[in-house]
């Protein structure tokens, strides 16, 4: 429970970070689209370097979780489902102003819209596992816990 709560609060405290740096905000990122700010893309680039340094970091020292187990970064295959899927986040991300996390920071602000930014993501998640046996990457797993296990005991 403790636990939990934690991470209620970290999230809160996140995306309270989110509102008041109005990187939620619809004009900015509009604005951003429409090639008028270079705020958002100082934003995006500054997560770019803490998500890159933060990676070089957990290998370096060979970091383990909470729980004690090894981190293990798998590398990922490039696909042509990538780009198309990229494609219809970007599209998404430019007519709702709000990619997936930055919705619950939306809401908790109180844009209404972001609702619908919300149920449009549940419906494409819906989907999503409804089609997923039909795309091509149906053979592809993204995590395997057991294969993590055996290339970090190695």
């Amino acid at each position: 429970m403790k636990k939990s709560m934690l991470t209620l609060l970290m999230g809160v405290w996140f995306g309270v970070i989110l509102v008041k740096s109005q990187v939620v905000s619809w004009q900015y990122i509009n604005d951003m689209f429409h090639f008028r700010s270079a705020y958002m893309y100082l934003v995006i680039a500054s997560a770019v370097m803490v998500g890159a340094l933060s990676v070089f970091i957990i290998r370096r020292v060979q970091a383990h979780t909470i729980d004690g187990e090894p981190i293990v970064i798998q590398k990922k295959p490039f696909h042509k489902g990538v780009v198309f899927g990229s494609t219809i986040f970007g599209m998404g991300w430019a007519i709702s102003g709000a990619c997936p996390g930055p919705i619950y920071a939306q809401m908790g602000a109180g844009t209404l819209l972001a609702a619908v930014t919300f149920l449009g993501g549940l419906t494409g998640m819906y989907l999503y596992a409804f089609l997923q046996q039909k795309l091509p990457h149906n053979n592809f797993r993204w995590f395997s816990a057991h294969t993590s296990r055996a290339r970090s005991s190695t």
